[in-house]
């Protein structure tokens, strides 16, 4: 959760919206005018143009919270998330700027790359990496002159999309965000299925709706985790599993993708009785340890939680 900053920074950022909607100033202008007057940013540096153009875009300051914008791996780079990837709150908390003065700042942003055709917004992104050698979110933002990464996201669907169309392949392989985008729409109807299946054996099942937290006959709780296939360089695929302690569920059911990652290949009821790491990598292999949890469908599940009537004795 977040919450409001100091009354001088909030009078910055309504100032920075107030030069770019209402004064006509670009980014570059705001940020070499803050930088006269000896204002520094909240992290004491001077003010870049991607610094201003992300207060712009940034649904914080109306009062939004929104997560899921990046992705981090303990000793990788954050990555940015496709906007359908992003998790979002509307009205968290009180807004720095007006609605009108947030949606006019949009409009002036959308504008800049609404005149230029598709080919104009490719060529000027090429033309950037064939200057830099290296671009992304952060050096397009930060060039005069080009269109904000947004609107290449806007207009492609996302920046992988842009970087595809010119021939730039980042250095790092991020298709697995679109993977992850994939599975993570799919979850929902995953969740759908189990209590589907599970009311048709006979079981009374409540989702919270908040998590997808499933709690079966009023019992014990289960939570449900797709889990994306990965190749190794050596050829061999692996499944990472973070769990979820926050929820404690008492079970949970583990959806292990093929190696498309498009078909399922099997399931883990992994009971949090038993396994209580954060985490768990399961290979092709793993032993009576682990695979004794594997099951090729959720039938004897379903078939286990099932309520059974006893008869009253006479």
């Amino acid at each position: 959760m977040l919450t409001l900053g100091p009354p001088e920074e909030q009078a910055i950022v309504r100032r920075i919206y107030r030069l770019f909607v209402h004064d006509n100033r670009s980014e570059k202008e705001i940020s070499a005018t803050l930088n006269a007057e000896g204002i520094l940013s909240d992290l004491g540096k001077q003010w870049s143009r991607g610094a201003i153009h992300q207060i712009l875009i940034n649904e914080k300051y109306l009062g939004n919270n929104v997560w899921n914008r990046v992705s981090f791996k303990l000793k990788k780079k954050r990555v940015k998330n496709d906007p359908g990837m992003w998790i979002r709150s509307d009205g968290a908390f009180p807004a720095i700027v007006d609605r009108n003065i947030f949606d006019a700042a949009q409009t002036i942003i959308k504008a800049r790359s609404i005149r230029l055709t598709d080919q104009e917004l490719l060529d000027a992104l090429r033309d950037l990496c064939e200057r830099s050698g290296v671009i992304s979110g952060i050096t397009i933002d930060e060039t005069e002159g080009m269109p904000s990464s947004s609107a290449y996201r806007s207009r492609f669907g996302s920046l992988l999309r842009a970087y595809e169309l010119i021939g730039y392949r980042p250095r790092r392989d991020y298709r697995y965000i679109e993977i992850n985008r994939v599975l993570r729409a799919r979850h929902p109807e995953v969740v759908a299925e189990v209590t589907r299946s599970l009311r048709h054996w006979g079981s009374v099942v409540v989702v919270d709706p908040l998590n997808d937290l499933l709690t079966v006959n009023g019992e014990f709780t289960a939570s449900i985790v797709i889990v994306r296939c990965q190749r190794t360089p050596a050829g061999s695929h692996r499944w990472k599993l973070r769990f979820d302690h926050g929820l404690m569920p008492a079970i949970s059911i583990v959806v292990r993708m093929s190696a498309n990652n498009v078909d399922v290949l099997d399931y883990y009821l992994l009971p949090s009785i038993d396994l209580n790491r954060g985490k768990l990598k399961i290979c092709e292999e793993n032993g009576l340890g682990i695979d004794a949890y594997r099951f090729d469908d959720l039938t004897e599940f379903y078939s286990f939680v099932s309520p059974v009537k006893l008869r009253e004795a006479a």
